[in-house]
């Protein structure tokens, strides 16, 4: 199913990225990519998204666990013609996954990617999953917006 291989893409480009990361920087080193805008700076994160410390590694992993198994469940389950719903489910899947690798693996998520205006305005940093998740719900929810309007009112978009 093609979902699965988008999931499987993403997937397999956020475990690369996380490996040349690893591979190539110490904990802690950042590279400038472009000025304060970009830059690739290697950390390990043991809390959930934004580094929030809301639970032990092992409840995110758990959690990243079965929501990977319900999220698969619904990709087979969707109507074929619900074309968006599986893109955006494939890249929240491939995220949980990525991330979930890392916590089996070694405890902990890799981070890399870090965007900003300046040295004091930046954006917590995060890695390829953690995109396909964002990136996921906001389609998801954009389809489901657009969709609720035209199934409340009869078919028609709202005004």
């Amino acid at each position: 199913m093609w979902s699965f291989l988008l999931a499987g893409g993403i997937l397999a480009l956020d475990q690369l990225t996380k490996a040349l990361v690893t591979a190539t920087m110490t904990e802690n080193q950042s590279l400038t990519v472009i000025g304060d805008l970009l830059k690739i700076t290697f950390i390990q994160n043991p809390g959930a998204a934004f580094g929030l410390k809301i639970a032990p590694s092992t409840f995110h992993a758990v959690f990243s666990a079965v929501a990977s198994v319900v999220i698969g469940y619904f990709i087979v389950t969707l109507p074929k013609k619900e074309y968006w719903p599986r893109i955006a489910l494939a890249m929240i899947l491939a995220g949980a996954l990525g991330n979930l690798i890392d916590r089996l693996r070694i405890g902990e998520v890799i981070d890399f990617i870090q965007v900003g205006l300046s040295e004091t305005l930046i954006w917590p940093i995060f890695n390829v999953a953690d995109m396909g998740v964002s990136t996921g719900v906001v389609l998801l929810m954009l389809f489901f917006l657009v969709v609720g309007d035209t199934e409340t009112s009869g078919g028609e978009p709202a005004p």
